[in-house]
């Protein structure tokens, strides 16, 4: 093994106006090998990566008793120096593509610039580099996906492009900050296998992450930081095989995918009053046949997004669906919520028509002797909420909704923040004074207000860490247990769906294509896409078996549509 050290860390310390947020980190990167910074929103890791590259923000104090790539004296550089080393030196990859990407050039352009900016090679020479760096990160045709902008491609060849544009100058250290979350497994397994391209070539790599299992797919080293500071250090098999600090236990015990339906994920104790499990045999609350739904893209051509599905939610049980981006499931999930008419088909509620195509169409009047018994839960809370109203105002604002008197709602604001494990005193708090935890509980208080007999939840925890993820989880598995709720439970994650579904669909391309109980679906798989789907999953060292990487298939004609954007159009 080589003793050159490509990046040298030692006693970085980060302070922002007084306040420590880092404490005296030290590391060494060699090339071709990977380390992984691990740890829960505020540990430090994404403020430590920007600081390597000049980007700590400002007021940021960044100190440090050696910082240096390549030789090259970090703390010495001018802005100047910064912007010759960034891309050219040290590729950063950041989480969200969609927001790292400028919206109204295309992708191709966007890795132009940065092959101008420095200076690289001829025009000729820069557009060949750049169909080039396009095949490399294995986008698919790479002439066409230059040529098009960041919303008409899908979230994994969005961040594959990102990818492409770190890449553009061969740097020799790429700094990767969640690459991966809220990608789809088989996405997700695909960004892998591009990152570990990276590693191959002799490149270093750091990686950013509170996802374990994709910790375990890439890293040499790991390092894991607890509010700035390091509570374990070593290779990847000894800190996650053999943990020594209680923290990093508690981090892998959190993992969904390593724990049975009905287990506790956090060590939150729970309030819930257990009542005996609905069997299968429950009554039918929400029924969805034959359902149908086609949408005109930007290009002007007709889509089938939803094609003939069909479910049935019973009471007290829980259904996940499962599927990529693109897939339907929240098309599904609008249609059963009465937000958006089918083309085809029919859904109950309560044994009453709920929403139907052509001459059954049912007008919101007839539903709204219901709608308070059905509710929904929102990945991302905060574009939910009224930014400038209290929590409290936004759940008396939903018992204002449930037709709850204004007298009662008080204790009754008191009483959701108590269900969801939140002190009283948060409701003078503001959506954006709290943590993203925080928020998805007063999102699921908001859900429970009018006391719902169906709640569905769409993508609840995808941007939570692992920690706050298992807390949550927890948290709806008792008031599932408590108020005998039903939940439709929609994910891209397949460890989330098997933790806490009683029943799976698996959708690909607006269709079924397995329906079945967990634990015939996850121990005996029947469709090939749920297998693919099922072997695509990151796994923690010591499960036994390794990631399958799936081959990059065509986009599926529905891909112009970004169904996370769907909510916002309607509500």
């Amino acid at each position: 093994m080589s003793d050159q050290k490509r990046l040298i860390v030692e006693g970085l310390s980060i302070e922002f106006a007084g306040q420590s947020v880092v404490r005296n980190l030290s590391f060494t990167l060699e090339p071709g090998k990977t380390l992984a910074l691990v740890g829960e929103s505020g540990s430090g890791k994404s403020v430590t990566a920007r600081s390597l590259i000049g980007l700590a923000g400002a007021g940021a104090k960044v100190t440090a008793r050696t910082l240096s790539y390549d030789g090259v004296d970090l703390l010495s550089l001018s802005e100047r120096g910064w912007r010759r080393l960034r891309g050219n030196g040290i590729g950063f990859v950041l989480q969200d593509a969609l927001v790292s990407l400028d919206p109204l050039r295309p992708v191709g352009k966007e890795i132009l610039e940065a092959l101008e900016t420095h200076g690289w090679g001829d025009r000729r020479s820069r557009g060949e580099r750049v169909i080039e760096l396009l095949d490399l990160v294995g986008v698919p045709e790479p002439q066409l996906r230059a040529r098009q902008r960041p919303d008409q491609l899908s979230g994994g060849l969005r961040q594959r492009a990102l990818i492409a544009s770190a890449l553009a100058l061969n740097p020799g250290l790429v700094i990767a900050d969640e690459p991966t979350t809220a990608l789809d497994a088989t996405v997700q397994a695909q960004i892998l296998q591009v990152l570990q391209q990276i590693k191959a070539r002799g490149d270093s790599l750091l990686i950013i992450s509170h996802d374990l299992a994709v910790v375990a797919q890439l890293a040499d080293e790991v390092l894991v930081l607890r509010h700035g500071e390091v509570v374990e250090q070593g290779p990847m098999d000894q800190v996650l095989l053999n943990p020594r600090h209680a923290y990093t236990r508690s981090l892998l015990d959190a993992v969904p995918a390593e724990h049975a339906r009905g287990t506790r994920l956090s060590p939150e104790r729970s309030n819930a009053v257990a009542q005996p499990r609905p069997g299968a045999d429950s009554p039918v609350l929400l029924k969805a046949t034959g359902l149908g739904k086609r949408y005109v893209g930007p290009d002007q051509q007709s889509r089938q997004v939803v094609d003939g599905v069909s479910f049935e939610l019973r009471a007290g049980r829980t259904l996940g669906i499962v599927g990529e981006s693109g897939s339907g499931k929240t098309t599904v999930a609008r249609i059963a919520l009465g937000l958006l008419q089918p083309d085809a088909g029919e859904v109950r509620f309560l044994d009453q028509p709920w929403a139907a195509a052509g001459a059954g169409r049912v007008e919101e009047k007839a539903r709204r002797v219901h709608r308070r018994d059905i509710s929904v839960i929102y990945q991302d809370p905060l574009s939910s909420f009224d930014p400038r109203w209290t929590v409290g105002q936004i759940l008396s604002d939903a018992l204002d909704v449930a037709g709850i008197d204004a007298e009662q709602q008080a204790a009754r604001v008191s009483q959701l923040l108590d269900q969801v494990r939140l002190a009283p005193q948060l409701a003078e708090r503001r959506p954006l004074q709290l943590s993203g935890g925080q928020r998805q509980r007063v999102a699921i208080a908001r859900a429970i207000a009018s006391n719902p007999k169906v709640i569905i939840c769409d993508e609840p925890v995808s941007a939570l860490d692992v920690s706050v993820q298992a807390q949550v989880l927890d948290l709806l598995a008792d008031l599932q247990a408590s108020l005998g709720l039903a939940y439709l439970f929609i994910s891209h994650d397949l460890g989330v769906i098997r933790h806490v579904s009683d029943e799976v669909l698996v959708m690909r391309h607006g269709q079924v294509v397995e329906s079945a109980s967990v634990e015939a679906l996850f121990e005996s798989p029947q469709h090939e896409y749920t297998q693919r789907l099922l072997g695509a999953v990151p796994r923690l060292p010591g499960s036994g078996t390794q990631l399958v990487v799936p081959a990059l298939e065509a986009e599926h004609p529905g891909w112009l549509f970004d169904e996370s954007r769907l909510w916002k159009i309607a509500i």
